[in-house]
């Protein structure tokens, strides 16, 4: 008899299912990995209400995608990892050879393949993925903290589109996970971050972490606020991570003349957004996207993880098992967590 697993499984939009599967075992070029620590993303709060046609095109799967874990099988024709190796996983692989992988975004990969199946005991990764997308870690780094290469290698690319630099307030605008991580990540470049959020236990929380200097959206002229802050001129860097329209406009009326606004909050389908089109031109501002990651920002994000260059730590702010999954979402639906671990 096959040994089983643990598992929570999307079967589509609200139907979250904890199921027992078989085990995984390596097809050639993959490995079998056993989830040493999972982390909730609002991705998946989105993607539990209104299914994700890009991350998620099969149903049924097992859910989640940010983990760490340790390498339990390797299957044949795989070099460089073998048994009991620890293990940061990107949930994404590009394939490498396209016009946009060559051009040096592999973000933008036209067949990007996406991996699924951190709330699971057990998870096997593709050969594309083994290949390319893992980083070994070193003796003693905390699962929990290797979790978080893949939302830091997110926020990494975000800077990178905005070439922030040494001295450059950076205003960002929302103060959830990747919220917190875009601050932690100008910071750690020698930027100036501000935090920008709503009154709450959260705020507080992101306040006593000692993050960023924090403005409640609820109580201030945020963009006067910004401005009178910096000598009138506004941030150099704004950065939307609330993925509202609303904040897409705020966060272009609050740059600086020749600033560079990012739009890294994903807003729902079919929402757009206006802009002054006198001040974009005769202030040459840059509005620009950023989406996902690369290999190289994934390796990029566990070095600061491990050298403590980034402590995320404080971000979990709950921890659950397998069964707590559905919870778990549901408490960051409601904005009662931040990141919540879970443990399989």
């Amino acid at each position: 008899m096959s040994p089983t697993m643990r598992a929570v499984v999307f079967h589509g939009p609200g139907d979250l299912r904890d199921e027992v599967l078989p085990v995984p075992r390596p097809a050639a070029g993959e490995v079998v990995l056993h989830v040493d620590a999972a982390l909730t993303c609002g991705t998946d709060v989105k993607t539990l209400r209104r299914g994700h046609p890009v991350m998620i095109p099969r149903v049924p799967t097992v859910f989640g995608h940010e983990l760490a874990g340790t390498v339990t099988a390797v299957g044949a024709g795989v070099r460089g990892l073998r048994e009991g190796d620890r293990l940061a996983v990107a949930n994404s692989a590009p394939c490498g050879t396209c016009r946009l992988c060559a051009a040096g975004r592999a973000n933008l990969c036209e067949d990007l393949l996406f991996v699924n199946g951190a709330y699971g005991e057990y998870i096997a990764l593709p050969r594309r993925l083994t290949a390319s997308n893992v980083v070994r870690l070193r003796a003693g780094t905390p699962a929990a903290r290797a979790a978080f290469a893949e939302p830091l290698a997110c926020a990494l690319g975000a800077l990178g589109r905005a070439r922030v630099e040494p001295g450059q307030t950076v205003a960002v605008f929302g103060h959830g996970p990747l919220g917190c991580l875009l601050a932690m990540a100008a910071a750690a470049a020698k930027a100036h971050p501000v935090l920008v959020g709503k009154a709450g236990w959260r705020l507080e929380h992101v306040r006593g972490l000692g993050i960023a200097p924090c403005l409640d959206a609820t109580t201030a002229d945020v963009v006067a606020a910004l401005r009178e802050a910096t000598g009138g001129r506004g941030a150099e860097v704004t950065i939307d991570a609330t993925g509202r329209p609303e904040v897409w406009t705020q966060a272009v009326d609050a740059v600086a003349r020749g600033g560079c606004v990012v739009f890294f909050g994903g807003c729902a389908p079919g929402t757009t957004v206006t802009v002054d089109t006198r001040r974009v031109h005769y202030e040459e501002l840059a509005l620009v996207g950023a989406f996902h990651h690369t290999p190289d920002l994934i390796r990029r994000s566990v070095d600061l993880l491990e050298s403590d260059a980034i402590a995320p730590d404080g971000l979990l702010t709950h921890r659950r098992g397998l069964a707590g999954v559905r919870e778990a979402l549901e408490m960051m639906a409601r904005g009662e967590a931040l990141k919540v671990l879970v443990e399989p």
